[in-house]
């Protein structure tokens, strides 16, 4: 198919063809409320992940086709997210959806997968619930997005270290890299005209998990978080010794000269946030959880909004369980 570059208004009134190949160059919706303050934190947050392509470029995408599976419909697009490598992604869709619909934005995880990628999102991994994510969110209603990230899926055409490397030399941070593809895979799903945009929440399991909340942090229209198994406090990772236990990609230099887990994850606030860890996951030691648990708190309470920050403890290592995945569905039910 030809790939095509529309405008928000275009696409609503294209409604039955659904593409979402769009020239995105208005800036991002905020939260109705933003502080000066969480601006320039978000600043300089982005800031630190390196050369990236422009943020206002405009992205697009090829629709190369779609299926029922499952009870859903699976679209297979490949998308210009940073002009420098395309980018495979799923939509999955309920099958009779009618107007408009709130979003998930998927972020699929790492465990060494790296020919996986986005095929997590339909066919699930070992360590999350039987019912892949695609189903479970369509199932309840959503229209949900995932992407192959840099080195995964259909674009582990190089490896993890070697694509680091690459990139620092170039100025760039492997990690910035997969936040930036994050950020426009955000666009896209918000140009769909199928999509509520007031309403879009991220989910994702390990590195999923960290992609998430980064996200959330970095873009006011990410109006639910769930996290799973990867809140990860910096200092107390130091501490356990266990820097090994993440991927070379989890690193951002110069990042714990600026912020900790838990000022990340403030700039979140006043959104809603549930993140799921286990009591014996060691890539997120137990007094780093309590760090974050304690400081979020204050954060929500002095916002007002206690209820929207939730962390769930299991007595599981590194996976996913049946209650954690009833208490996400529902906290996305609530918030969202």
């Amino acid at each position: 198919m030809t790939p095509m570059r529309l405008d928000r208004r275009s696409l609503l009134a294209l409604a039955g063809a659904a593409p979402f190949a769009t020239a995105l160059n208005r800036p991002p919706a905020v939260n109705p409320a933003p502080t000066a303050g969480g601006a320039v934190r978000r600043a300089e947050l982005y800031g630190l992940l390196g050369r990236l392509p422009d943020r206002q470029r405009p992205v697009g995408g090829t629709k190369e086709g779609e299926a029922e599976r499952d009870g859903y419909v699976l679209e297979r697009w490949v998308l210009d997210l940073n002009g420098l490598e395309p980018v495979p992604a799923y939509v999955a869709r309920p099958r009779a959806l009618r107007g408009l619909a709130p979003a998930v934005l998927f972020n699929h995880s790492h465990g060494g997968g790296y020919t996986i990628g986005k095929k997590e999102f339909v066919e699930g991994r070992s360590y999350l619930q039987p019912v892949p994510y695609a189903k479970a969110l369509t199932d309840a209603g959503y229209v949900a997005l995932c992407i192959d990230h840099w080195v995964f899926g259909e674009r582990s055409h190089a490896t993890e270290e070697d694509t680091f490397k690459a990139m620092l030399w170039e100025g760039r941070v492997l990690w910035g890299m997969m936040v930036y593809d994050s950020l426009r895979a955000l666009d896209v799903l918000a140009a769909r005209p199928d999509v509520e945009i007031s309403c879009i929440g991220t989910v994702g399991m390990s590195m999923g998990s960290t992609m998430a909340w980064w996200l959330a942090a970095l873009d006011e229209r990410v109006t639910v978080t769930v996290d799973l198994n990867c809140l990860t406090d910096f200092q107390a990772l130091l501490a356990h010794k266990g820097l090994k236990l993440h991927g070379i990609y989890y690193y951002v230099p110069s990042l714990l000269l600026h912020f900790a887990t838990a000022q990340i994850n403030e700039l979140i606030a006043p959104r809603a946030h549930l993140a799921l860890a286990g009591l014996r996951d060691e890539l997120t030691p137990v007094e780093g959880l309590d760090r974050i648990d304690r400081e979020l708190q204050q954060v929500y309470a002095v916002a007002g909004v206690p209820e929207r920050w939730k962390l769930l403890r299991y007595d599981v290592a590194h996976q996913e369980t049946a209650e954690g995945r009833r208490e996400a569905l529902a906290f996305l039910e609530r918030h969202l």
